[in-house]
């Protein structure tokens, strides 16, 4: 069987994964700029900018392309979307954090409780 997958569900895979990473990021920028991460020790409070939110946008809808893999098609949507959601989370709290930014494995440099924030976010 070979896999080629159509432009319509190209696209509508990566606007969902772009829409996922509007909604990580909006949770991520609401919790620093309320206070809630500050509450948890947690230091991280981005600036709400078109620079921070395109990279966001551009690798949540890179992620969403996912869904076009016939891996687990015959699964429920809901079990999929919870294994894939396990990828970028482990990109980012073993890649991202601590080789790109520098804030140690699980970004525990910010704080103790952000691999939990993290957990959250990408729920």
């Amino acid at each position: 069987m070979k896999f080629k997958p159509d432009l319509k569900a190209l696209s509508v895979c990566f606007a969902a994964g772009s829409l996922g990473g509007l909604s990580n990021s909006l949770f991520i920028w609401l919790c620093g700029t309320s206070g809630i991460n500050a509450a948890l020790g947690i230091a991280l409070k981005p600036a709400f900018t078109p620079e921070w939110l395109y990279v966001r946008l551009v690798w949540g809808g890179l992620w969403g392309l996912l869904f076009c893999l016939p891996l687990l098609k015959n699964k429920d949507i809901y079990f999929r979307a919870s294994i894939f959601f396990l990828l970028p989370l482990l990109v980012q709290l073993f890649i991202v954090f601590p080789f790109k930014l520098n804030k140690g494995y699980m970004g525990l440099d910010l704080g103790t409780l952000t691999p939990v924030l993290v957990i959250a976010a990408n729920l």
